[in-house]
């Protein structure tokens, strides 16, 4: 772990990877360090609105190895019928209906949110399943889409441009701005994809 000031009251503190990240953001709130805002990314923790010695001292008590909590289980209903499914399957070496249940048998976990509002980077893709992002993004990827890039799965909150390997597509809303939380997949959500 290593922390360094980014501002005048912020924190960047670098980690392995999204596990750790997690695990740093749920150990920090639960601590109730006097941080305005913990926010977790792949390899980071921004921590805002902080003294940065006090919280400095205090990072000093964590463990590293620590598990990030269990979260919520979300069940994601999804029609496999992305664009990209066959490319996937030729990735893989595998049938499109074994991707589709290599995929349905994945637990993966919200590690944090980003891009878009509501777009959850979804760890729990192993890595010899990883699949390289396209070479040239699409301009507009329909919302609703559900992608994988790298180990990372994806469900696209709205239309935007994107890069990603489309394998299916789901009607469940993602973001919305008089829930609490307004993300359906806050980080540390457990998420399970299921055939429609």
């Amino acid at each position: 772990m290593r922390a360094r000031p980014v501002g005048p009251s912020a924190l960047l503190v670098e980690v392995a990877g999204p596990a750790e990240a997690l695990a740093l953001a749920a150990w920090v709130r639960e601590q109730g360090l006097p941080v305005v805002d913990v926010v977790p990314a792949a390899e980071t923790v921004l921590l805002d609105g902080v003294d940065g010695a006090t919280v400095l001292a205090a990072l000093l008590a964590w463990v590293p190895t620590a598990e990030p909590p269990v979260g919520d289980l979300v069940e994601v209903p999804v029609t496999y019928d992305g664009e990209d499914l066959d490319a996937v399957a030729e990735a893989w070496g595998v049938t499109a209906t074994e991707v589709v249940e290599r995929h349905a048998s994945l637990t993966f976990v919200a590690a944090f949110c980003g891009f878009a509002p509501g777009f959850a980077y979804l760890a729990g893709l192993p890595e010899e399943l990883a699949v390289p992002r396209l070479d040239s993004p699409r301009p507009r990827v329909p919302a609703g889409s559900v992608a994988l890039a790298g180990t990372w799965c994806g469900v696209y909150p709205t239309s935007s441009p994107g890069g990603w390997r489309i394998i299916g597509r789901t009607d469940v809303g993602l973001w919305d701005a008089r829930r609490e939380p307004p993300a359906l997949l806050p980080p540390g959500t457990r998420v399970v994809f299921v055939p429609a």
